[in-house]
């Protein structure tokens, strides 16, 4: 049997055939007369020597060959159109498309985004606040800021910051509660957006490493990190912030970390990209946005006492 393949038109006809099971909604999709993807379809039959499509009286149904070819003639037209679109967004350089946690998009990037359109009016920023994992060309995705500890192959990867973990209030709380000590009777907020941190990073190691036997169960909890510093904001109670949610509000005076011990969690922020992509004008300019704005909290970052919280894990 020849490997020869037929007529790119035959193989296209044949995945929004059986994509639709439908002659006619393909025919619409791919703005062709019925009579013509029929025909598309028959020589793409003579090309392999059998049917593909059983034809009934008012369907189709995809025969054993046909249901053979059907998935990777998806696949590969999926990949035809990512790679056409990855060649496009290299011809764009005005738009930039970044994808960023939920948590992180709204505490960190959407507070200081005013800045960035400021000084880049000639970039239109598109975001996606996602934890899913992304493919950057099949997603139409330029930059993926991503949190955790995993390896970063096959493609342009730039550590941004740690991330620690502290007790942070609102001033007024910060006065009634003056001691690690006295947090035993603070109203706790919880993060469970970072019980599944290994090593923990948890209110109980936390008190383990001030050298205070408390393992607190009680008080509000939240899913996700952004509510928990809001509720923090609210003056609701105390709860462990993450570095990069709580930078700005303790910058601004809005939250406080009385005490300068926090949890180190061995997890960091990435900046990623397509391999060679950071040279391009947009993603470059993102990316030195982002290193000065981390730069400007620095001095909180510099002052804390970061304990790896593994050191404070029950024996």
């Amino acid at each position: 049997m020849p490997d020869r393949l037929p007529p790119l038109t035959a193989l296209r006809a044949f995945d929004a055939a059986a994509r639709h099971m439908s002659f006619a909604k393909a025919a619409e999709e791919l703005h062709v007369t019925p009579a013509a993807l029929s025909f598309q379809i028959k020589s793409l039959e003579e090309h392999l020597g059998t049917q593909v499509f059983h034809r009934l009286n008012r369907a189709v149904e995809l025969t054993e060959a046909g249901r053979a070819m059907a998935p990777g003639m998806a696949d590969g037209f999926q990949t035809l159109a990512a790679a056409w679109r990855a060649a496009e967004r290299t011809l764009d350089t005005g738009t930039l498309t970044v994808t960023a946690g939920p948590a992180f998009t709204a505490k960190w990037l959407a507070p200081r985004l005013y800045d960035f359109a400021q000084a880049h009016p000639e970039i239109e920023l598109h975001f996606s606040a996602s934890l899913k994992m992304v493919d950057l060309n099949r997603d139409g995705v330029d930059v993926a800021i991503r949190f955790g500890t995993g390896k970063d192959e096959d493609m342009f990867s730039k550590l941004l910051a740690m991330e620690w973990v502290c007790p942070v209030m609102t001033p007024e709380l910060a006065a009634q509660y003056r001691t690690p000590e006295s947090l035993k009777d603070a109203p706790l907020i919880f993060d469970d957006s970072i019980v599944n941190l290994r090593p923990s990073a948890d209110w109980s190691t936390w008190f383990r490493m001030m050298g205070i036997d408390f393992a607190p169960t009680h008080g509000a909890r939240f899913s996700q990190a952004d509510h928990a510093v809001d509720a923090a904001l609210a003056g609701m109670g105390v709860t462990l912030g993450r570095r990069s949610l709580v930078v700005k509000d303790m910058h601004d005076g809005r939250l406080v970390a009385p005490w300068p011990n926090a949890l180190d969690t061995g997890v960091r922020f990435r900046f990623l990209c397509a391999e060679g992509a950071e040279t391009r004008a947009h993603i470059a300019a993102f990316l030195d946005w982002m290193i000065v704005e981390i730069d400007k909290t620095s001095y909180i970052t510099d002052r804390m006492i970061r304990k790896p919280s593994s050191d404070f894990q029950a024996a």
